[in-house]
C-alpha cells in the first residue's frame, strides 16, 4: 500500500469516525506529511476541513431544533 493510499483509508476513517478532534489532529498531521505532494495533500484536507464544516452546520441545526422543541409557546419547558 502507498502512503497515499494509506492517507487516504486514515482520512476515510476519520471522517467515518466524525470526531471533530481526531480530524483536526489529522489536518495538522497532514500539514507536516514531507512524503505527499502538495497536491494530494491538500485534497486529503479538503476532506477533512468540508467534513468539520459540515459537522459544525449540522450541530447548530440540530441544537437549533431542540430550542425550537423546548421552546414551545416561548418559554423553556
Amino acid at each position: 500500500m502507498s502512503h497515499l493510499d494509506e492517507v487516504r483509508a486514515r482520512v476515510d476513517a476519520a471522517l467515518v469516525e466524525d470526531v471533530i478532534t481526531h480530524m483536526n489532529e489529522l489536518l495538522v498531521e497532514l500539514s507536516d506529511d514531507a512524503v505527499l505532494a502538495r497536491e494530494e495533500r491538500y485534497a486529503q484536507q479538503q476532506r477533512l476541513r468540508n467534513a468539520i464544516a459540515h459537522h459544525g452546520h449540522q450541530h447548530k441545526e440540530d441544537r437549533e431544533a431542540r430550542r425550537e422543541h423546548l421552546t414551545k409557546g416561548g418559554t423553556i419547558l
